[in-house]
């Protein structure tokens, strides 16, 4: 009697997962993805595409969306591609207008979009804190508002904002970065609690770093090369940055759960617990971090991690060449 109970009861308990997983399935749903060109973005979009969504991704770059699309193509996806910047309301309204036009309302909005400026303080210019705003915190205000009317209709969507750890906690040599995505996080926090009665889920995905070849996308000022080497090995390494691809399965599940928050990276969750303990601590710590850092360079130089990467396989080649 006991083993039928306990055979019925697990029967139960598969059949109500399977329904969880079902309901929450991206099958037929069309989600966008804000620089979905490469890195996160591009690995999310994957995992969407074969989960049976529509997929509508963007980014500045063309030729590189271009080639993004072809990708997810070749893998089967039902993909449309958007050259779209989201610092531009105007471009983001567009955006959505034609995702809808071609698949439909949007259902799952994933605010991805984002850039990297690497160097102390005294190398940041206003220039460089307005545009981490722009890009970082704007952009995803500029998407969110342009999906939320028909969102609201519907009274059905989700919104995953990909913020980061650096929107915890203000790393040294980021400063420009962690002031926008802190603001992405409140704003995703805030989000969540007003647009819940409108049956819209808010998911705040918290990374910290991960191995997404962010390091060759940032900008780097004052000693380009110095920064470009804490910053790539820290970014590269197993120890201190997480798998980009388990990553993008964990915003998956949260995208199609529409759990609240999702800190990524035992790293990320590490520090986080940390600051919230030992906030003192915490600021000694960075404040140490700071002085091993490279020192200022005032407006010596500034170059792009692509640049960086370059010059240093060309150097290496004619290294091996002599």
């Amino acid at each position: 009697m006991v083993g039928v109970a306990s055979g019925a009861l697990a029967l139960a308990a598969g059949r109500w997962a399977w329904r969880r997983r079902q309901e929450g399935s991206l099958a037929g749903k069309v989600v966008l993805i804000t620089g979905g060109s490469r890195g996160l973005g591009h690995l999310l979009a994957r995992l969407a595409a074969a989960d049976g969504a529509k997929v509508v991704i963007c980014a500045r770059d063309p030729i590189e969306l271009e080639r993004t699309r072809l990708n997810l193509k070749e893998r089967g996806a039902e993909v449309l591609a958007i050259p779209c910047d989201v610092v531009d309301p105007g471009q983001v309204q567009s955006l959505v207008a034609q995702a809808v036009a071609a698949f439909g309302p949007i259902d799952v909005l994933v605010n991805n979009a984002g850039i990297i400026q690497v160097g102390p303080l005294d190398d940041m210019t206003l220039l460089d804190f307005r545009h981490a705003m722009d890009v970082n915190f704007w952009g995803a205000v500029h998407a969110t508002l342009a999906v939320l009317p028909l969102m609201r209709e519907r009274r059905e969507g989700r919104i995953v904002n990909i913020t980061s750890i650096g929107g915890k906690i203000a790393v040294p040599h980021l400063l420009p970065y962690d002031c926008a995505k802190f603001a992405a996080l409140g704003f995703s926090e805030g989000l969540r609690a007003e647009a819940h009665k409108h049956g819209i889920a808010v998911v705040t995905v918290v990374p910290g770093l991960m191995r997404t070849g962010s390091a060759v996308s940032a900008v780097y000022q004052g000693h380009p090369e110095e920064e470009f080497a804490w910053f790539s090995g820290l970014a590269g390494s197993r120890l201190f940055a997480m798998d980009a691809r388990r990553a993008a399965r964990r915003i998956l599940a949260a995208m199609r759960s529409g759990d609240g928050e999702v800190v990524l990276g035992w790293q990320a969750k590490m520090a986080r617990l940390t600051k919230e303990l030992f906030p003192n601590l915490t600021g000694r710590l960075l404040a140490v971090l700071d002085r091993l850092l490279p020192s200022e360079g005032v407006y010596l130089e500034v170059a792009s991690g692509k640049a960086i990467a370059e010059e240093r396989r060309l150097r290496e080649f004619g290294a091996v060449a002599k």
